[in-house]
């Protein structure tokens, strides 16, 4: 026999199996895509906000590695990172079938945001590289464990993150060289 879902009865009725995840509706998905492209844009926007006004002053006179990329660079690659984020996080949520069921994952992903606005308060804001160094590598850890928690979940969302990992190592360097160059 089989129950109204189609499946044998009993599974996912109460006989010791869990519900599976509800697929939420199509507008309460498209709304939920575009919250999460509002706090990952948002905690962009408040990061922008600390950095702006010392790209050209204290940021241009302090000296960089041979690699640092020109300054035009880093918002075109931010922008595509946080959208990344935003269609990943959004992608957890919905495989998983809402915040509740996300919760766990979704708990890493905030803290790796935060982490990414600390990291800009550190290393722009008060113009601490040496601390911003130690915060980009528990910040690189928080991706990584964000990728792995999106991956128990959707390995399309934690194979969107990889990009922001690499690059987030990438800055992990540039900051460490910045902090050893200016010592």
């Amino acid at each position: 026999m089989t129950s109204h879902r189609g499946g044998p009865r009993g599974i996912g009725s109460g006989a010791g199996f869990p519900e599976p995840a509800k697929t939420p509706g199509v507008a309460l998905s498209i709304l939920m895509l575009f919250a999460f492209l509002g706090v990952v844009f948002g905690c962009a926007a408040a990061g922008g906000a600390v950095t702006v006004g010392n790209i050209d002053g204290w940021y241009a006179g302090i000296a960089k590695p041979d690699l640092t990329p020109a300054n035009w660079v880093f918002p075109i690659v931010w922008n595509f990172l946080f959208f990344l984020m935003g269609v990943s996080g959004w992608l957890v949520w919905r495989t998983a079938g809402g915040l509740n069921a996300a919760g766990g994952a979704l708990s890493f992903f905030t803290a790796q945001l935060m982490l990414n606005f600390a990291w800009s308060v550190l290393f722009f804001a008060l113009h601490r590289p040496g601390l911003a160094v130690f915060e980009a590598l528990a910040l690189d850890a928080a991706i990584a464990a964000t990728i792995w928690a999106f991956w128990q979940l959707s390995r399309f969302a934690a194979l969107l993150l990889v990009p922001y990992f690499l690059w987030s190592v990438f800055a992990t360097y540039l900051t460490a060289a910045i902090w050893y160059l200016n010592r």
